[in-house]
């Protein structure tokens, strides 16, 4: 299988690259970024663009692959919709509609989050992405990310969310034993991807309790 991932500077792009290099049955993966991962792999393939919106200057390197992680995103904190919108909406459909041109039968994994649908307005614009994508690739598939639990230093680009995580890291694992299905960790979210890219998924839009649940299935399932 051969992959196009797209955040993986990121804590969640992080966490699914690792997996994604250590799963034997990966034979590729197309990392897209503004910025290099800054790693060496035989399997890793890096297309730098500073201009994620520039589509097409793209679109000749993305043949023959089977499936793409999308794990981009931004907090809407200090944003307005319409800047919210552009880089949630805007961006992801560009890209996907990409994909769906050079192969319908991409399956294109969308990492969400637990509460979009909601009544703010990134949850709002976070659900009216999910349901662009539904109609748009009949192989698209939700993750509504809780709680994420770093395994091997994964950590996110954004300095409030390094606070954030450092502060409420030694809470993790209370919260794993109390809660199981809120929070998932990076090496359940990576195998989690992988299988519904391979196999399909029970259903498109995925809580984080379904993604453990996913992730924790034997590859013979």
């Amino acid at each position: 299988m051969k992959v196009i991932l797209f955040g993986a500077t990121g804590m969640v792009g992080q966490g699914i690259l690792r997996e994604c290099q250590r799963d034997d049955g990966v034979e590729t993966v197309l990392v897209i970024g503004r910025n290099s991962v800054g790693l060496t792999h035989p399997k890793l393939r890096e297309l730098i663009s500073k201009d994620l919106f520039d589509f097409s200057a793209a679109s000749a390197d993305l043949q023959g692959y089977d499936a793409c992680f999308f794990c981009l995103g931004v907090s809407s904190a200090g944003m307005n919709e319409t800047d919210y919108t552009r880089i949630t909406y805007d961006l992801t459909l560009g890209w996907a509609k990409l994909l769906a041109e050079i192969n319908p039968a991409t399956t294109f994994i969308y990492v969400s989050g637990a509460g979009t649908g909601g009544k703010s307005m990134w949850a709002q614009v976070k659900g009216r992405t999910e349901a662009a994508l539904l109609d748009l690739l009949p192989s698209a598939y939700m993750f509504r990310l809780g709680a994420l639990r770093a395994m091997h230093g994964e950590a996110s680009k954004t300095r409030w969310t390094r606070i954030s995580y450092a502060i409420f890291r030694p809470l993790l694992p209370l919260l794993w034993a109390l809660a199981p299905a809120a929070v998932i960790s990076t090496e359940e979210l990576g195998r989690a991807m992988i299988r519904a890219a391979r196999q399909g998924a029970p259903k498109r839009v995925l809580e984080n309790r379904d993604l453990r649940a996913l992730g924790a299935q034997s590859d013979q399932q």
